[in-house]
């Protein structure tokens, strides 16, 4: 009777290990919080205004500098859900060069996770960016206030974008391709950690 009791315990024990074995690899929630870098460019034209408020080809002689650098950080936190598949949400935040004073905002995300432990995800949300005008059109400063170009110096709209996250040793690689409201194009990389 031993016997067969330690044989059923050693039978069941040795089945249990691989289950508890894959509850261990299956992936945990994911917090991320890092630092990034990119370029964006605002996609700004005169066109729009030329003949309007200001007449016609009057500010034809301004130099428009619609691309600036943009320097900050981000959070993201990701969920399994089911397989590969994890979805989460992010969060920005950003310093900016040229025409961009600050950019931020948040996200959802929806991706797939490579056995390596890669993320290739879309995402969506809203993104918030202060312009400084009087750089946006080549101008020394304080030349413009807010709405005397006839635009606001805030832009606010949805985002979409893709991008994909590398874990390398202790830390996570990553780098986005973004718009906001298809007008806008914004690339960035970062380098993060994970909790």
């Amino acid at each position: 009777m031993r016997k067969l009791t330690f044989t059923t315990i050693t039978a069941l024990g040795a089945s249990a290990l691989p289950v508890a074995a894959q509850a261990q690899d299956a992936p945990a929630t994911e917090v991320t919080i890092g630092a990034s870098v990119g370029l964006h460019d605002l996609g700004f034209s005169l066109d729009e205004f030329d003949g309007g408020e200001f007449g016609e080809g009057e500010l034809g002689d301004l130099d428009i500098d619609d691309s600036g650098e943009i320097y900050g950080g981000f959070v993201a936190v990701d969920f399994p859900i089911g397989g590969n598949l994890f979805a989460g949400v992010e969060a920005n935040a950003h310093f900016g060069g040229g025409p961009i004073d600050a950019e931020y905002g948040a996200s959802a995300r929806l991706g797939f996770r490579t056995n390596g432990g890669a993320k290739i995800y879309a995402r969506g949300g809203y993104q918030w960016i202060d312009i400084d005008a009087n750089r946006l059109v080549g101008l020394g400063e304080d030349v413009f206030t807010e709405g005397e170009l006839g635009i606001s110096t805030t832009v606010d709209d949805y985002l979409v974008g893709v991008g994909v996250e590398v874990p390398v040793s202790s830390v996570v690689l990553r780098a986005n391709v973004d718009s906001v409201s298809f007008d806008t194009l914004r690339g960035s990389i970062g380098v993060g950690l994970k909790f």
